[in-house]
């Protein structure tokens, strides 16, 4: 049947065919798409663009090192002393009263014990003779991939703020994330999948989704949630019986558009919904072929973990495995989470050895199969990998045996996107308390994430509430000493 034809007797505009359809629900669905710039006519890019472009359409402002990012949310903030910044003084006057040495700061919980040395020892490893601590022995392995940034600090002490400061730039709740901020100035290269995606292992950050979200951003920046098993994503296998039911709902659809385009007009707004409809009919196929892991080599499977002991392992082996399933289709920015361990997340204010050593087993064969697994594919020289908490810990003890927060001074680490490997930036002072040289704040951190993805971050803005905003505001730089 000629659907035009059924309709040239009583002719209806579009607003009314959808009033007496659905009580006029329709029409305020179609409105609040055509009014997202990411779909309707106000930021509708030029079709002549390059359709890998953000909505920002600035495109490369110099060549890139990395295309993508893989981001390694260490939640609720690892010991710097215990794992990357190996501090003698602490050993030497373990137990000692740490107000006898330096200035206290207030912490958290202010339940202050004596100066705490690492239960763990330090080895050198690789060619550059990285000290890594016993509790990552599969990392240390890859410490010639390593690029250690000791001179961290933050501006908030307390986790919710410290989250969004570290994934936004701000301490406010609201702000758009760093992987919002990333896909607005360059999308994503695979079309047939969200170019922001978290891949959630069981911890949300304090703070919520708000540490993914897209704030002011048009909302599809807002990073989609994964989960690392299943389907990953709800409601993406089709309810209709056969595809070719599918497929007729969609032509309607699109049979509908043509009579409102001859009565009226091509409408920018309703092509771009257009486009979005056919983008989640092609998720249908991306997302089940990105999930079949069991496609993978029994060898790629146990080097990442996938058949250990621990079940924490298990997960995160597959989201980091995800992860390179991700980068391999174009996705720019990723973020893993942490699985739930016994215990608490990274935040151990008491049973220090115990908490860390549940979530450095959870992570540390799956980080270090993810960092080899990329680089043997040639993939590691493209994708900058970071791994960061929101903060450190204290080198004294919070009661008697474990570290409270410490914004002071702590250690991040990249891999490949063009930092340069085996190297130590920064560090603290002799106890791991403060960072006494090259100190780098988050502002930096973002600034030479963009740059290494070919942005500049004072030129990558979006308008708003009168103001040119941008994911580093008014600070940042990029630190060039970490760049290869």
């Amino acid at each position: 049947m000629n659907h035009c034809n059924r309709f040239r007797p009583t002719p209806v505009n579009r607003r009314e065919l959808l009033q007496r359809f659905g009580s006029g629900f329709g029409l305020t669905a179609l409105a609040s798409l055509m009014h997202d710039p990411a779909y309707g006519s106000e930021a509708r890019q030029d079709l002549n663009a390059d359709p890998r472009a953000g909505m920002a359409n600035h495109g490369l402002h110099h060549p890139a090192k990395a295309i993508s990012v893989i981001f390694l949310y260490m939640d609720g903030g690892p010991s710097h002393v215990d794992t990357f910044d190996p501090k003698p003084m602490l050993d030497k006057f373990n137990g000692k009263d740490p107000s006898e040495f330096f200035k206290v700061e207030a912490t958290q919980f202010n339940n202050n014990g004596k100066m705490l040395a690492s239960p763990w020892k330090f080895q050198q490893y690789g060619e550059c003779g990285l000290p890594v601590s016993d509790l990552f022995p599969n990392v240390a392995r890859c410490a010639d991939d390593l690029c250690l940034v000791r001179s961290m600090v933050s501006e908030f002490p307390e986790h919710t703020f410290a989250n969004y400061f570290l994934h936004t730039g701000s301490g406010l709740q609201g702000r758009p994330s760093m992987g919002a901020w990333i896909t607005y100035g360059l999308g994503s290269v695979n079309q047939n999948l969200p170019g922001f995606v978290v891949v959630n292992g069981g911890l949300v950050p304090p703070g919520g989704l708000d540490c993914f979200g897209s704030g002011f951003l048009p909302a599809s920046y807002q990073g989609s949630v994964f989960k690392p098993n299943g389907t990953a994503v709800a409601n993406v296998q089709p309810l209709e019986k056969s595809a070719e039911r599918q497929r007729s709902k969609l032509d309607f659809i699109n049979e509908l558009d043509r009579l409102a385009s001859d009565q009226f007009g091509t409408n920018d707004g309703i092509e771009s919904a257009i486009r979005n409809y056919e983008l989640a009919s092609q998720m249908q196929t991306a997302i089940p072929e990105l999930m079949a892991i069991e496609g993978e080599t029994k060898a790629t499977q146990s080097m990442y973990g996938l058949d250990a002991a621990y079940e924490p392992t298990r997960i995160f082996a597959t989201e980091c495995l995800m992860a390179r399933r991700l980068v391999e289709r174009g996705v720019r920015f990723i973020e893993l989470t942490c699985p739930s361990v016994s215990g608490d997340r990274w935040d151990q204010h008491a049973n220090l050895k115990e908490g860390h050593e549940n979530n450095a087993r959870a992570v540390d064969q799956p980080i270090a199969a993810l960092l080899k697994d990329l680089k043997q594919r040639g993939l590691l020289d493209q994708t900058l990998v970071v791994w960061a908490g929101e903060f450190g810990r204290t080198p004294f003890a919070q009661g008697a045996n474990g570290r409270d927060h410490n914004p002071f001074g702590f250690t991040i680490w990249l891999a490949g996107g063009g930092v340069k490997s085996g190297t130590v930036y920064g560090q603290t002072d002799e106890w791991g308390y403060k960072a006494i040289e090259d100190r780098t704040e988050m502002h930096d951190l973002h600034a030479t994430m963009l740059h290494l993805l070919g942005v500049d971050h004072t030129r990558s803005t979006f308008r708003f509430g009168g103001r040119d905003m941008r994911l580093t505001d008014v600070k940042g730089h990029v630190v060039h000493k970490l760049i290869g």
